[in-house]
């Protein structure tokens, strides 16, 4: 797995073999969607659109939308909505922005349509209402000066251009090529002063007009605004269905078991003297009450998604053969035994590795009871940290390990605990786990060999 890349087929096998965790993993990031949307979820917002009349600069905009928000205008609200929240607190309820074609925008937000409809209204009028205040205090003794500015310019145009009429008048007596030439240029200077009147009465129309005005009530929304109680529901059983299948797929690349015999007896710097089946012992009844025990056979399968069913188990005949085999490889690679008694081999396996314990114990009553005789002492030792016991009269180690149970360090680290206590590693029986053997009762099964203590074959 660990070399493979993930495809399509990968993922399809996560979903037919992980559903149900996957489901837990979608109920969970819903459940805590749900509860992220009760802080982070905005409500209810509507738009109230105020225009600004006569042309505008950019910044000038920016600045009135600045005016919008600022604490005089919110605590006006506040005072006139009376929900109890000063201008300050409803500065995170309310936005404006600046529209296209001279529109301010201002956004209201609430937890109820009512609400948010009421906030963008008041916002709006008590806008324009200090706006135009605003204007009508600070601009009252300039526009009379501009008004007494103005009609004084308008009377200077008009003497101007009754000037421009005697002078055109005279000038129309004579034929010469001056004369025509200063008609002209007369003309030409009628023609922009009756220009320059007619952009100073646009001027005036403009400053008698009103500077903006409030386009109308905003709507009551029929709706909370997104992101709402379902988008965050959704996005969270998304997102951890999401996590939890690409969790799978992350641990399944990150399994670095040898699986393999030729991994194994490698990793061991050893030779193989067989592989032998062991059948998995049958679950044991859980009591009626453990519901934590139940929760997980259903949600969870111990076997690793990414590897195929475990094999039936074979027959008991075939087994015992293949048993009997590894005994006679076993004491083909022993040392020769001068004084002629019965060899003894150390049985190595992991502690937490209890298929190879049992294939140990089967090795050892194997050894006892057929005509190889061999006397075996099994020995459990941590595969993080292994420590074979020293033993003068054991003539090798024999390590049992399960495939797909140990990485290559950890095998790598055995094999170095055997040659430090002086063991020669005589060879690796490597055990496959089956599935339970149907209508096989726990008296059939071979008895438990003691841990460091255990001899078979001995005489």
């Amino acid at each position: 797995m660990n070399e493979d890349t993930v495809r399509l087929t990968m993922i399809g096998l996560v979903l037919r073999k992980r559903w149900r965790l996957l489901l837990v993993f979608a109920v969970a990031g819903a459940v805590l969607g749900a509860a992220v949307s009760l802080l982070f979820s905005p409500g209810y917002r509507t738009s109230a659109n105020v225009l600004l009349q006569g042309p505008r600069e950019p910044g000038e905009l920016v600045t009135e939308a600045q005016v919008a928000m600022s604490s005089t205008v919110l605590d006006r609200v506040a005072a006139g909505l009376r929900w109890g929240e000063s201008g300050a607190d409803l500065h995170d309820s309310v936005e404006a922005s600046v529209a296209e074609g001279n529109i301010i925008q201002i956004t209201g937000t609430a937890d109820t349509p009512q609400r948010a409809q009421q906030l963008a209204d008041r916002v709006a009028n008590e806008y324009v209402n200090f706006s135009t205040q605003l204007l009508a205090d600070t601009t009252d003794a300039a526009a009379q000066v501009s008004l007494e500015q103005r009609q004084a310019l308008r009377q200077q145009v008009t003497d101007t251009n009754q000037r421009i009429s005697d002078l055109h008048a005279s000038a129309g007596k004579g034929d010469t090529i001056d004369s025509v030439g200063v008609r002209t240029e007369l003309e030409r200077l009628r023609t922009g002063l009756a220009q320059a009147v007619t952009k100073l009465d646009e001027l005036d129309a403009a400053a008698s007009q009103a500077k903006m005005v409030v386009m109308g009530p905003a709507e009551r929304p029929t709706g909370p605004a997104a992101p709402t109680m379902t988008h965050f529901v959704a996005g969270g059983a998304a997102l951890f269905f999401l996590l939890g299948l690409f969790g799978h797929l992350f641990l399944a690349r990150a399994d670095r078991r040898v699986r393999d015999e030729n991994g194994i007896v490698s990793a061991l710097g050893s030779t193989i003297l067989g592989g032998v089946e062991v059948p998995d012992e049958p679950p044991t009844a859980e009591p009626s009450g453990s519901l934590p025990a139940r929760l997980h056979r259903l949600v969870l399968d111990e076997w690793p998604w990414y590897l195929p069913e475990l094999p039936a188990a074979g027959d008991e005949d075939s087994l015992d053969i293949r048993y009997r085999r590894v005994l006679i490889r076993l004491r083909e690679h022993m040392p020769a035994n001068p004084s002629g008694g019965v060899p003894r081999v150390l049985v190595v396996t992991a502690d937490d590795d209890r298929t190879a314990g049992r294939a140990a114990a089967r090795l050892g009553n194997t050894a006892g009871g057929g005509p190889v005789r061999t006397a075996l002492r099994t020995v459990e030792v941590s595969a993080q940290r292994p420590t074979v016991p020293d033993d003068g009269t054991a003539a090798g180690v024999l390590v049992v390990v399960t495939a797909g149970t140990r990485t290559a360090w950890e095998l790598v680290g055995i094999a170095e605990a055997c040659a430090d206590a002086g063991h020669e590693v005589l060879g690796v029986l490597v055990t496959h786990r089956t599935r339970p053997a149907g209508g096989a009762s726990p008296a059939a099964a071979p008895p438990e060999v003691s841990v460091d203590s255990a001899m078979a074959g001995s005489s």
